[in-house]
């Protein structure tokens, strides 16, 4: 027998309805994996990925002393430019963005698909292999010969290349810029015209996408100027974007090369040559 405490307990309770359907609860939304920031568009320009290089509103100080300010710039990829202006203008700092030796102060730089702006170090060095560079004092060594000169260029570049390999294509760079016959001279048997083009050859021996040149004419009479001129034109035409800095801009003429003039860290002019007339890049 159910007790009498027991039995007003059942009473008390509410009863369910049987004919009433509960309808299911909608599911709880995903968490979504995206970060905060990323589900916000930035209102920043975005640099297209097709432009090799790319400054966007880049800045360089060095301490107190401001090298460039500013400065927006987009080169395609087997491009030939010239930076051109005055001692100071902003040539030197540039060619040094663009070699990875320096970030800068302020601003977003992109350099084959590398933001070199904020960029961990390991891709910067990684970077610098792509990128070639033609001294202006040369820097060969002196107690080889131009095959050596560019070969040994190679090998420390990338240990993997045997020594057979890099000789081999040490020799096709000195042919492409007309030293096939002088593979065996030393840096002193040469003239300045055809030590520069030793020092070009070892630049592109690394298969670079980039060759930089700071003031490669300034010890060259105007002959072998235009003539070494000529040749980071047909540099240019093979698909490898040069980027020459230069303080003398007459012999840029009939070269078809952008004009990119620089001064006290600006940008004032971006043109190109066509023969004698300089036309506005639109």
């Amino acid at each position: 027998m159910v007790p009498e405490e027991t039995r007003r307990w059942f009473r008390a309770r509410p009863r369910v309805p049987t004919d009433t359907t509960l309808a299911p609860s909608a599911p709880a939304p995903a968490p979504s994996l995206l970060p905060k920031q990323a589900t916000q568009p930035s209102t920043k320009s975005v640099v297209a990925p097709s432009r090799l290089i790319a400054f966007e509103e880049v800045s360089l100080h060095y301490g107190g002393e401001i090298a460039l300010q500013d400065v927006s710039l987009a080169i395609d990829p087997g491009e030939l430019l010239a930076l051109v202006g005055p001692s100071g203008a902003g040539k030197t700092s540039t060619l040094r963005l663009l070699q990875g030796l320096v970030r800068p102060t302020s601003g977003r730089l992109w350099i084959d698909g590398v933001p070199v702006h904020r960029a961990w170090a390991f891709r910067i060095r990684r970077l610098r292999r792509r990128v070639g560079v033609v001294f202006q004092d040369y820097r060969l060594l002196a107690n080889r010969s131009a095959l050596d000169n560019v070969a040994f260029a190679l090998q420390v570049s990338d240990l993997s290349v045997p020594r057979s390999e890099a000789r081999h294509r040490a020799a096709d760079q000195l042919k492409l810029v007309g030293l096939g016959r002088r593979m065996k001279a030393l840096p002193e048997e040469l003239s300045g015209g055809q030590q520069q083009r030793m020092a070009i050859a070892r630049a592109l021996v690394t298969s670079p996408r980039i060759l930089l040149a700071d003031e490669p004419t300034a010890s060259l009479d105007e002959v072998n100027a235009k003539r070494i001129l000529q040749l980071f034109k047909e540099i240019s035409n093979r698909g490898t974007t040069v980027v020459i800095a230069t303080h003398d801009p007459t012999l840029l003429s009939g070269l078809g090369a952008r004009v990119v003039r620089l001064s006290k860290g600006r940008v004032i002019s971006d043109r190109h040559t066509r023969g004698k007339l300089w036309v506005v890049r639109s």
